[in-house]
């Protein structure tokens, strides 16, 4: 179950480096690139899985709240990643106030996991 969870964590943490990465590399020309897409999915879904394996094993209490404070970033981050890309795929211009949405919202779910 230890490597199971060592997994997810991995998972998550990738997740995180493709959303943080890509929107610093085009932070002076922002859009949205499919790796941030990718990660936004993967934060959200090994996310989930983490809880569930929390609540399923002997991890201590779950602080409800900040995993549904965290849950809600995470799907902004989702729709603003999926808003993004697809204008990217266009060859839209992509707002830049969505391009450092997604960045921007992906580093205050960190900060609230690290700090909270």
């Amino acid at each position: 179950m230890e490597l199971l969870h060592s997994l997810i964590l991995l998972t998550h943490f990738v997740g995180a480096a493709a959303l943080i990465g890509g929107w610093l590399a085009t932070f002076r020309a922002p859009t949205v690139l499919r790796w941030q897409l990718i990660g936004a999915w993967l934060q959200l879904i090994s996310g989930v899985l983490l809880v569930g394996l929390l609540e399923m094993g002997d991890g201590g209490p779950v602080n409800h709240l900040k995993i549904g404070v965290k849950l809600l970033v995470v799907i902004a981050v989702v729709v603003a990643a999926i808003i993004g890309r697809r204008k990217a795929k266009r060859d839209e211009d992509v707002p830049v106030g969505l391009a450092h949405a997604v960045g921007g919202l992906a580093l205050l779910n960190m900060a609230i996991a690290v700090l909270w």
